[in-house]
């Protein structure tokens, strides 16, 4: 690792990055737009400029040179000194936010980047607080650029991190920069709108209010939002995301940083498919058939009716009678204390992996990358932990058949009771599923949405969503990855673990990593876990 000096104090830093990610990661605050580190550097916005010692051209002793250099462009190198806090550097940090402001209009109150604007902060910590601008501030209308984003034109401070995005990692290059000078505008090409499968991330790249979320445009300020640290559950990748939420409902959802699985990106597909947690249509009530009649006990019940129902058809049919189908849905936690409960009533019960979702097939990008390595991709498998139940499942060892194979012999009565665990954002019950419930003696159904099998289950437990619970997925890679819960389930739901903690004779509330330290034990990769990195402040 390269030693430099910023500042007269000599820092350690990575090989080959530039003096201003340097000096972000060892703690200066140095004030940029235009760079990120996912992106190509065009040093265009010139704020990071900072003071370097170089060589004189004829004696040869090193002294700081006359002019200023970006620090974007400057890779690091043994020995280099540099200096931010000088006379010349903060100069040109106030004629630089002067110029960003010229044509900015004042309209922090109603800007839905306000509270989180890099404008706003710089203009604060770096800016002057007079303006030379006696013209009229140009003015733009704002533009409608696909059917998810809007751009206010007169916000732009011109980083074009946008613009670089659609070309560099999502490939589709929708957007360009036109016209030139103080007339100069991001916008689309005339017939292709800004619709590309990780558009949402402009929004999330752009320093100032100027690209919006239209979906989240008025909705809440940003100070009231509570943030929890998440895991996509939209396909295999699992994405670290932040759950912004407040008053019990999740707003938005934005990438975090996790070098190698989503780096700074997310998917649309991922960002948007969160609505289906505030659907009314939701079960929120325990559900228990005795004859044909229903009864909706209390939540402490669940204990008693789950032993009862169970433990009578291990008793009837003997062992290997049970089945339990866990979800791709379902957290690791959940999954292993359920596991183990029905292996407690009956040791032989059949473990299943329920159905995986696949849709179309896995998508690269940027597209057309003619060869060169992804740099996102969008995957097939629409569950966020396939592999984590199969990891458990095996583990566990004994009866592990197919879905098919099983549901088979269920179609066929070979099983007394089956719990089914669901939480599948979509219809996810085949006709085989309900016709091999409907030969069962007794059925269990753990879900979030009334379904085929709700309907005819003996017993009905309403399920969370995995943003109202705690745990952990593994993603297509084997990262084992936590997640927190961001908000309380619906009124008359509870969160999946404490009843399966309660189940499994554990006493208290269900803590994911008490969960975890046990699963140790018998599963020792539950033991590391890949927690993404907390990115320097204003690194991205």
């Amino acid at each position: 690792m390269a030693k430099i000096i910023i500042d007269g104090k000599e820092i350690e830093c990575q090989d080959k990055v530039p003096v201003l990610q340097a000096a972000i990661e060892a703690g200066w605050d140095i004030p940029h737009y235009c760079y990120h580190p996912g992106l190509s550097v065009v040093a265009s916005c010139r704020l990071c400029l900072m003071e370097m010692k170089m060589p004189h051209p004829q004696t040869k002793e090193m002294g700081w040179a006359p002019k200023l250099f970006p620090s974007c462009q400057t890779p690091v190198r043994e020995g280099l000194e540099v200096r931010f806090a000088s006379d010349k550097v903060v100069e040109n940090q106030k004629e630089c936010m002067e110029y960003f402001l010229l044509n900015h209009p004042l309209d922090c109150p109603v800007c839905d980047q306000a509270g989180e604007c890099y404008l706003q902060d710089y203009s604060l910590k770096f800016g002057e607080a007079t303006s030379q601008m006696v013209e009229p501030k140009n003015k733009n209308p704002k533009k409608d650029i696909g059917s998810k984003t809007l751009l206010y034109q007169d916000r732009c401070v011109m980083c074009s991190r946008c613009v670089r995005f659609c070309d560099e990692v999502a490939g589709t290059g929708e957007l360009g920069i036109i016209n030139r000078g103080s007339r100069a505008e991001i916008d689309i090409f005339p017939g292709v709108p800004l619709e590309n499968e990780l558009q949402g991330n402009v929004v999330d790249i752009c320093p100032v209010g100027s690209l919006l979320d239209k979906e989240f445009l008025m909705d809440q300020r940003v100070w009231f939002l509570k943030s929890a640290d998440s895991v996509c559950p939209g396909c295999a990748t699992g994405c670290t995301i932040h759950a912004d939420h407040n008053k019990e409902q999740v707003w938005r959802l934005k990438p975090r940083y996790n070098p190698g699985v989503n780096d700074w990106w997310m998917c649309d597909e991922g960002r948007f498919g969160f609505k289906y947690v505030n659907d009314q249509k939701r079960l929120t009530r325990l559900s228990v058939r005795r004859g044909v009649e229903h009864e909706y006990p209390e939540w402490t019940a669940i204990d008693e009716v789950a032993r009862l129902r169970l433990g009578s058809i291990a008793e009837k049919n003997g062992p290997g009678s049970i089945g339990c189908v866990l979800s791709p849905f379902m957290s690791c936690e959940e999954a292993w204390l359920l596991a183990t409960f029905v292996r407690s009533i009956d040791a032989k019960a059949a473990l299943v992996m329920g159905p995986v979702p696949y849709e179309g097939e896995d998508r690269n990008f940027p597209v057309n990358a003619n060869g060169s390595p992804p740099k996102f991709t969008i995957l097939k498998e629409k569950c966020p932990n396939r592999r984590g139940i199969e990891m458990i499942i095996e583990a566990l060892g004994g009866e592990r058949p197919k879905l098919e194979d099983f549901v088979a012999k269920a179609g066929k009565g070979e099983f007394g009771a089956i719990w089914f665990v669901g939480g599948y954002p979509k219809e996810w019950v085949t006709k085989e599923i309900a016709t091999a419930a409907d030969k069962t003696d007794v059925t269990i159904v753990q879900d979030i949405f009334p379904s085929k099998l709700t309907e005819g289950a003996d017993v009905v437990i309403p399920s969370c969503a995995w943003v109202e619970r705690a745990g952990s997925f593994v993603n297509h890679q084997g990262k084992i990855q936590p997640f927190d819960a961001a908000i309380a389930p619906p009124d008359g739901c509870h969160r999946d673990g404490n009843d399966l903690f309660q189940l499994s004779g554990e006493a208290g509330l269900y803590n994911a990593a008490r969960v975890r330290d046990r699963m140790t034990a018998s599963i020792p990769a539950f033991g590391e876990l890949h927690v993404a990195p907390e990115p320097p402040a204003h690194s991205h």
